[in-house]
């Protein structure tokens, strides 16, 4: 999938009015019971039972106006699991980075990686064209083959995660083309922890989990010290609802604002002319780690290998979160297992929300 980078509107937050006072998320979810959010309890039951249809789903959560409204699990899943939920942990990068922008942790999001990584790693006159903007959009032009192709697994295996992205060729002019590519977010991860001068586990915690509540978070290490940026974190559920909630209410938690409103509209705004079709997802591309939809009704959500999502639905006021059990797979495909997903979402439980002022 490749095309030329290319802003476009997209008014899904941007014109969405936002209610009110925000929701304070550093306290537990309130709990609700779906009639009272507008929700049908029948076609949530529906959603949860198609799930149930697949043996690796391990989690469905529903929260609209605020309050948990639904939610089920799979054994051994509990509401106290930590799921790795792969690439959500993208989504979770770009918060950070929109903070450390504000902050001034980071200079410009036109800053060259060079300005972090020379001297430690062999940087390149190709690589220092590389900006932290290319990397939130997936445009750093490296080669590289992760759909599909075994770079992504290559890399792992690695032990050098930073000097074998930059040992890669350039086969496009950062900034340009669409690529797929973790090690490249992985990459942005090493530069936020090189500007914050903190891990990139301590910088999340005191930046964006701490306000939200979040207790427990566990990243994927790395063998040169590092976390994996681009993909294994591990949250609960109830976590990554809050997430969810976090970017539905543009970055504000009640009074603070934890990541800037201008950063929210930007990151869930396509950055791309094209569209794919995933599933019953229609209408999907990309804006800033993370993947939106022009579809009725838009939607961003973070998207985690094998079906993980943090779905989030401005004018629905609604934030769903399903999660799997992604490892060994044998019977079925990551692909399959994400469509699956998006199927109980979209076909599920987005009609179960009524448009407000519907009578039950």
């Amino acid at each position: 999938m490749a095309a030329l980078l290319q802003l476009a509107a997209w008014p899904a937050l941007a014109q969405t009015p936002l209610q009110p006072p925000a929701l304070d998320l550093a306290g537990p979810w309130i709990e609700t019971t779906p009639d009272q959010v507008g929700l049908d309890a029948a076609r949530l039951e529906a959603a949860a039972a198609r799930a149930a249809l697949q043996p690796r789903f391990r989690s469905l959560l529903v929260a609209r106006h605020g309050r948990l409204a639904f939610e089920r699990y799979r054994e051994p899943a509990t509401a106290e699991t930590l799921f790795d939920v792969r690439s959500v942990t993208k989504s979770v990068v770009s918060l950070l980075l929109g903070i450390a922008e504000r902050d001034a942790v980071v200079p410009s999001l036109d800053a060259s990686i060079a300005t972090w990584l020379a001297g430690p790693y062999q940087v390149d006159a190709g690589d220092a064209t590389v900006t932290l903007r290319a990397l939130t959009h997936m445009t750093s032009g490296f080669a590289w083959n992760e759909n599909g192709g075994p770079d992504y697994n290559a890399w792992i295996r690695s032990g050098a995660h930073v000097q074998f992205l930059l040992d890669r060729p350039h086969v496009a002019p950062a900034g340009s083309v669409f690529n797929y590519n973790s090690a490249a977010v992985h990459l942005l991860g090493v530069c936020l922890e090189r500007a914050a001068q903190q891990p990139l586990p301590e910088y999340a915690r005191t930046r964006l989990f701490e306000p939200l509540g979040i207790t427990d978070a566990v990243w994927e290490p790395m063998l040169e010290g590092s976390v994996n940026g681009g993909s294994g974190i591990d949250l609960t559920a109830r976590d990554l609802l809050k997430l969810g909630q976090l970017v539905l209410q543009r970055g504000w938690s009640g009074e603070r604002s934890v990541v800037p409103e201008a950063w929210i509209a930007s990151a869930t705004t396509p950055a791309f002319p094209w569209r794919v079709t995933d599933g019953a997802q229609q209408s999907v591309t990309y804006g800033g780690l993370f993947w939106v939809s022009d579809a009725t009704p838009p939607a961003a959500f973070a998207w985690g290998y094998g079906g993980q999502f943090v779905y989030v639905v401005p004018s629905l006021d609604l934030v769903v979160v399903t999660t799997t059990e992604w490892r060994s797979l044998y019977e079925t495909t990551p692909l399959a297992l994400a469509e699956a997903g998006l199927g109980v979402i979209v076909e599920e439980i987005l009609p179960a929300a009524r448009p407000e002022g519907v009578a039950p």
